[in-house]
């Protein structure tokens, strides 16, 4: 083995002369000395605050599915709909699967993929969202593999003809440009002709704050503080701009509460609104404290932040949240038709018995794979053995 210092020596070496010629330009001048030795330290790199997961798509999906009666205004603005509230909004699995070469599968999930029913029953539309806080190339492409899975999810199969019917799409830009468009297109050349169809672009920002509580697009609100995004720098403390961004969210607080008031939205809805809102904030602010925390302060930071924690921790009490609980209905109406029995389906799922029992009873007497029609049938169920109890 050979000794270290013996490589630093000036001897002459049996090295090939281009190899020598390489080692004399790695030298020190000074010393003589191979410059790697004596090299710097590298520069210790900066910690970087790292966001998981996509901030601004889980904001917009929790609306969607927490507050799901803030969906409707927003399509009929989208697809010039009279929806009236009254609907039945269903969701769909997120989770989709496409098949590729090797038997291997990609997940992909979207934003969100469900279908509105007329109150009659006797029509529905599938629609998918999807938000995006900037476009890029891979957009379309996406676009077209959910819309595809959303299609087959719902394609029916007769007389050797499969039918697949597509949503509506849509996608929410919380950025864009001068040069943006309005809308998006997916062709199909097929050997049956050429079919097209468009995905409308919701510009978040295009909206003022007049519009969003007129046309009661409250599930833009989380989202306004884009309009300001580029002036965060000139929002010091103290400074008129700040000072009137504060304003507009002061009216956006007193607002809610107004619409709360009168019942228009739910005290619930009003404190997601206002969370969801400090999350976009936390994200796009996130180093521009003045713009942040003067924002916080005027919408009420944390006290409104456990406001809703309380009230959905009193929502849980009571039962799961109506979200979660038409997850789990799903949940274990799949099982059920794998033929497992409710025991297991609890140790499954590790919920109680007794609350997988009184589903299993919702689903045979509801005779429906509506969720929520299960749902209803569930939450009647358990007001009718309320009812009992109290005259026993």
């Amino acid at each position: 083995m050979r000794n270290t210092k013996s490589l630093n020596a000036k001897t002459k070496t049996s090295k090939p002369k281009t190899e020598q010629s390489q080692t004399e330009k790695n030298k020190d001048p000074k010393t003589g000395n191979a410059k790697a030795a004596r090299a710097k330290p590298a520069k210790k790199a900066k910690p970087k605050v790292l966001i998981t997961g996509t901030p601004y798509d889980d904001v917009f999906h929790t609306l969607l599915i927490d507050c799901s009666e803030l969906v409707i205004p927003l399509i009929n603005e989208v697809f010039g709909t009279h929806y009236t509230g009254s609907e039945k909004i269903i969701f769909s699995p997120n989770e989709h699967y496409l098949k590729r070469q090797g038997g291997k599968e990609n997940e992909r999930i979207t934003d969100s993929s469900f279908r509105i029913e007329d109150p009659d029953g006797k029509g529905s539309r599938k629609y998918h969202m999807e938000c995006q806080s900037r476009p890029d190339n891979s957009m379309l492409v996406r676009f077209y593999e959910y819309d595809t899975l959303i299609a087959l999810d719902g394609g029916e199969l007769k007389d050797n003809v499969l039918t697949v019917t597509f949503p509506c799409s849509a996608l929410l830009l919380l950025r864009h440009r001068a040069s943006s468009p309005d809308r998006l297109k997916i062709r199909m050349i097929t050997p049956g002709g050429t079919v097209e169809y468009d995905i409308h672009v919701i510009k978040s920002q295009t909206y003022t704050l007049e519009e969003i509580f007129e046309k009661n697009l409250l599930l833009l609100i989380p989202f306004y503080i884009f309009t300001h995004e580029k002036r965060f720098r000139k929002y010091k403390e103290g400074s008129a701009g700040l000072a009137a961004l504060q304003t507009e969210y002061a009216q956006i607080r007193e607002r809610l509460e107004e619409l709360t008031a009168r019942g228009a939205i739910s005290e619930y809805t009003k404190c997601t609104i206002t969370d969801m809102s400090k999350k976009v904030l936390e994200n796009i602010a996130m180093k521009h404290d003045s713009v942040r925390e003067g924002v916080e302060n005027v919408m009420g930071g944390k006290v409104l932040e456990y406001e809703a924690k309380t009230i959905l921790k009193r929502g849980l009490e009571q039962g799961l949240a109506q979200g979660e609980e038409l997850k789990l209905i799903q949940l274990v109406h799949r099982k059920l038709q794998k033929n497992k029995t409710p025991k297991e389906i609890a140790e499954d799922l590790e919920e109680t018995i007794e609350n997988i029992t009184q589903i299993c009873n919702a689903i045979q007497l509801c005779k429906s794979e509506d969720p929520q029609e299960i749902y209803q049938a569930l939450k009647a169920g358990q007001q009718t053995n309320s009812l009992a109890e109290g005259n026993s």
